[in-house]
């Protein structure tokens, strides 16, 4: 009887030990960032999304706005923080260097007081080059930097997010070129994120690619599962698009005159659905586990093989305010905050 109990025990303990040991794996930190939108009616609080992101070990989030319910959750969770301008903001904050003073004073101050919460980039503006708001991306950086420094918070680096459509021309990599009407713009730009040692923020998305000419592009090469090179552009090698794409934008900031900036991969995803085929909970759970293991192998590109490229995956939830289709299923986790498929275990 007593060699029974003590068998008991020892089976106890053992369940136990490995129930901590899966908690403790499943909270690991992973060098990977999660975009938060927040364009649905059924999401959960802030709260617990804070809590979803410790219990997966989420350490990055990027913010598009200035939620309060968001950053106050983030307050004392660990987590850091891309920190979004929406653009609609942009022309008023680029009229007066006052109005950048108190966009800070009210959206980001309060948070960072007694170092509650690390900031590390703000964006200035998310894919609106080129558009109407380009020309008012500069001056708000310039003041927005200004204003750091004047309140020693110069930890906090500037920036501004790009989508493939500033690019003129992508293939090969190594033609990666601004548009022509653009390109002054972002002369502007890489200057100063080159002075200021900032990075550029860049959205970069394979399954577009794939989605709008599967013929030509390759499944394989927009998952990071092709197993030899795809594309030969003079002697780099790449057996993955988004090598390419990232490659593409340092050959177009080069062609600028600017090849000290890196990039953060502010965005990045595969929808679970809206598309038939090419969108399946397979494809995208392949895609982002392999995304989130080619980021964090820190391999860097053909182009900088040295390069640490920071990504961020788009997005927490699936958001049913979004347009209907593929935009509204590049969630990994569900409102009720399921996952649509595993991808951190």
């Amino acid at each position: 009887m007593m060699m029974g109990l003590f068998r008991q025990a020892l089976i106890l303990v053992a369940t136990i030990a490995a129930a901590l040991h899966n908690q403790i794996q499943i909270a690991e930190a992973i060098d990977i960032g999660v975009c938060y939108g927040m364009l649905g009616d059924n999401l959960p609080p802030a709260t617990d999304v804070v809590n979803l992101y410790k219990k997966y070990g989420i350490e990055k989030t990027r913010l598009f706005d200035p939620n309060p319910a968001a950053l106050n959750a983030l307050r004392g969770s660990g987590i850091s923080v891309i920190l979004g301008i929406r653009n609609e903001d942009l022309p008023n904050l680029a009229a007066s260097p006052d109005a950048v003073t108190a966009w800070l004073a009210t959206n980001v101050e309060p948070y960072i007081k007694d170092n509650n919460l690390t900031i590390r980039i703000i964006t200035v503006g998310n894919e609106i080059i080129p558009g109407p708001y380009a020309q008012n991306i500069l001056p708000v950086m310039q003041s927005l930097q200004n204003i750091l420094l004047s309140k020693n918070l110069n930890a906090i680096k500037v920036s501004t997010v790009l989508s493939g459509d500033t690019l003129g021309s992508s293939y090969p990599p190594s033609s990666g070129a601004f548009k022509p009407e653009v390109s002054g713009i972002m002369k502007g730009i890489l200057n100063f994120l080159s002075q200021t040692a900032s990075p550029l923020c860049i959205n970069a998305y394979p399954y577009f690619a794939y989605a709008s000419d599967p013929v030509n592009v390759r499944l394989d090469y927009t998952q990071f599962t092709a197993t030899e090179a795809v594309v030969t552009d003079g002697e780099l090698k790449y057996l993955n698009l988004f090598d390419a794409i990232v490659d593409a934008f340092f050959s177009a900031m080069e062609k600028e005159g600017v090849s000290n900036v890196n990039v953060v991969v502010s965005e990045s995803g595969w929808p679970s659905a809206g598309n038939g085929d090419f969108t399946t909970p397979q494809l995208a759970a392949t895609y982002n586990r392999n995304f989130m293991n080619h980021v964090t192998s820190n391999k860097g590109t053909p182009k900088r093989p040295n390069a640490h490229i920071e990504g961020f995956i788009f997005a927490t939830f699936n958001e049913n305010q979004k347009p209907a289709g593929v935009e509204q299923n590049f969630g990994l986790f569900f409102p009720n905050t399921q996952p649509v498929y595993p991808i951190f275990s």
